[in-house]
């Protein structure tokens, strides 16, 4: 059994011992917000969360991800998951500008999987040097394919972190300053199951007024590239260009969570009942 897969288990292995009801997730400064209620993303964007599911805001999403080992650059805007904490969804809000949708007919996705394989080693020195386990891009689970109506990216990755299988899936919903990152983190084995109630939750999205894709005007920020450098890093184009590439590894590694190191941070931070 994969570690994921056995840590999943373990948190309905702790439903059942506690009369078939999940205990509330505990971790240090971290207070969840609960029930139906709108999640608000740094006043950019907002997001509905259902009941029976919990909603953290950006500096509470930071905790969360540092407790898990997991990289942070101060993007993040919210953390959403089921209250079993099955699955969870990060977002975080790149302010780099109006990014033009004219590169929708001609994404490469052979090309960018090879540049994805080509930073692995970078962002994996960094993580190396953090203490953290490498992580390394095996292909596509699926291709990236943009939504000229909603202006949402989505793809997916197939990733190996100490011989067990993630996926970790990217959706990229387009403003007229920027663009929310949307990362949904799930075990291998539900995905296809989970994926249908991450785009049922991921309906209940929306830019606040002032930041919608349609807003656009003459004389706004536009971003320095374009959707294909969206899913390989937007910095990594930049820097290509100006020779900064090798001082840069943080594009590589931001978004890329590890679901075991998530669950075992956060069971061990449990309180007893």
């Amino acid at each position: 059994m994969n570690k994921g897969v056995y840590l999943i288990a373990f948190v309905a292995m702790l439903s059942c011992s506690n009369g078939g009801q999940t205990q509330e997730p505990s971790i240090e400064g971290v207070e969840w917000q609960k029930g139906v209620s709108i999640g608000d993303l740094e006043g950019i964007a907002q997001i509905r969360v259902p009941s029976g599911y919990v909603f953290a805001d950006g500096d509470e999403t930071r905790i969360i991800m540092e407790a898990s080992e997991n990289l942070t650059d101060g993007s993040e805007v919210g953390f959403v998951a089921p209250s079993n904490l099955d699955w969870f969804v990060v977002f975080e809000f790149d302010e780099a500008g109006y990014v033009p949708d004219d590169e929708k007919d001609s994404l490469d996705a052979d090309a960018m999987l090879r540049r994805e394989k080509q930073g692995d080693k970078q962002s994996n020195e960094e993580r190396r040097r953090r203490g953290y386990p490498a992580i390394y891009t095996l292909g596509w689970e699926q291709e990236p394919t943009y939504n000229e109506i909603t202006n949402n990216l989505e793809w997916a990755f197939r990733l190996e972190c100490e011989g067990n299988l993630l996926i970790n899936h990217n959706t990229r919903l387009l403003g007229r300053r920027g663009f929310m990152r949307v990362i949904l983190v799930a075990d291998p084995e539900e995905f296809s199951l989970i994926l249908h109630d991450f785009r049922s939750l991921l309906a209940g999205y929306e830019f606040q007024a002032g930041h919608r894709y349609a807003e656009f005007r003459e004389g706004d920020k536009i971003a320095e590239y374009g959707l294909t450098a969206l899913v390989v890093g937007g910095a990594a184009a930049v820097a290509a260009k100006t020779g900064l590439l090798s001082k840069i590894w943080k594009f590589l590694v931001v978004g890329v969570l590890v679901l075991a190191a998530f669950f075992k941070k956060l069971f061990s931070g449990r309180k007893s009942q």
